[in-house]
């Protein structure tokens, strides 16, 4: 289906019925966008931080590692990963376990035909799944989530002299996508303690992610294991749209290409600490990506691996930086981990 048949079907779907909400226009313009290519990567529209160095997968593994040595080296164990991009993340993680001495069994959660073409050349011995439904329920899983809640479908809420209200995509005079408010009272869908807001204020809730890290906490707390969730996001609650495309490494307008860019939303990390809490994990904390990185070592990993190959030292710095400044990647980011009750605290959080 090309982007006009798709904002062709949406403006029938509005014709026909009326607004449509905001998850339903992110839903279904992410699923088409991400069954029909290869986003990732210099040639495709975003990069990732596995794509910028090894040594944010390879942390990410030790960390994983770390935990499983310390709950007692169980067997076997799963690596789970949802959203695995190109594999990279995957692919260095695992490498950095083996040389821990873990050698888990390898699940990958990825819908995409296209993606997952990818991700078998970079981890052979992979086994796909749709969603976490399918995954074993026996063995400990230790868990990684990159830039994958981002992408889920997020529901926006208005603020309207008549109180609060869904917001909705309608279209104009001319057949363009604009905002307006749904007619139902929704109040009652907002924590009593942000329903005072201006006229014009925007809340965001994400019933996909909830959904998500309720069942991620499940399975720690029935089988054991640790999760780390990366992602660009806030701790404390906040209003205001953070709805955005992206298509070639550049922002536009998200009702410019409907199922051509990527939408994603900032994620509430603070609201899933509480679901995780909530369906019997143990929330770690959550630590901006820079904090996190530098308590796990990257400056020494950088160090480590221009001795090895003093040529690259000025890229390590750079990389590492990028990953790390606040002024990059280091503040926006997000790490949140989570383990089973029973499972030890990690490094690098401070809940």
């Amino acid at each position: 289906m090309s982007p006009a048949n798709l904002g062709d079907t949406f403006r029938r779907l509005i014709a026909a019925g009326g607004p449509i909400g905001v998850a339903r226009y992110m839903g279904e313009s992410n699923a088409q966008y991400y069954a029909s290519r290869d986003p990732l990567g210099a040639a495709g529209d975003f990069i990732t931080a596995p794509e910028i160095s090894q040594m944010f997968g390879e942390l990410v593994g030790l960390w994983l590692a770390d935990m499983w040595h310390r709950a007692g080296r169980p067997a076997p164990v799963l690596y789970v990963e949802l959203g695995p991009g190109l594999g990279t993340l995957a692919r260095d993680a695992l490498r950095a376990m083996r040389q821990a001495g873990l050698v888990p069994l390898v699940h990958l959660i990825e819908a995409s035909g296209e993606l997952r073409r990818v991700q078998r050349r970079a981890v052979p011995d992979a086994v796909f799944h749709d969603d976490l439904g399918t995954l074993p329920t026996g063995p400990p899983v230790l868990l990684a989530a990159n830039e994958f809640l981002d992408a889920l479908p997020i529901r926006q809420l208005v603020r309207t002299p008549a109180g609060w209200r869904e917001r909705m995509v309608a279209t104009d005079a001319q057949g363009q996508f604009v905002f307006v408010s749904g007619d139902r009272p929704l109040d009652a869908a907002l924590p009593a303690g942000r329903r005072e807001a201006e006229v014009g204020a925007i809340f965001e809730t994400s019933p996909a992610a909830a959904a998500i890290t309720n069942e991620i906490a499940a399975r720690l707390a029935a089988q054991g294991g640790a999760a780390l969730v990366i992602d660009y996001g806030y701790v404390a609650p906040q209003f205001g749209s953070t709805l955005q495309a992206v298509s070639r490494h550049r922002k536009l307008d998200p009702f410019a290409t409907p199922g051509e860019a990527d939408l994603t939303a900032h994620v509430d990390f603070g609201a899933l600490a509480a679901v995780a809490e909530g369906a019997g994990a143990r929330w770690l904390g959550t630590a901006t990506q820079g904090e996190w990185l530098d308590a796990l070592g990257i400056g020494a990993r950088a160090g480590a691996l221009a001795a090895a190959a003093p040529e690259r030292r000025d890229d390590l710095a750079l990389t590492a930086r990028r990953l790390t400044d606040p002024a990059h990647m280091g503040e926006l980011f997000k790490v949140m981990g989570l383990s089973a009750p029973h499972w030890p605290a990690g490094e690098g959080f401070h809940a």
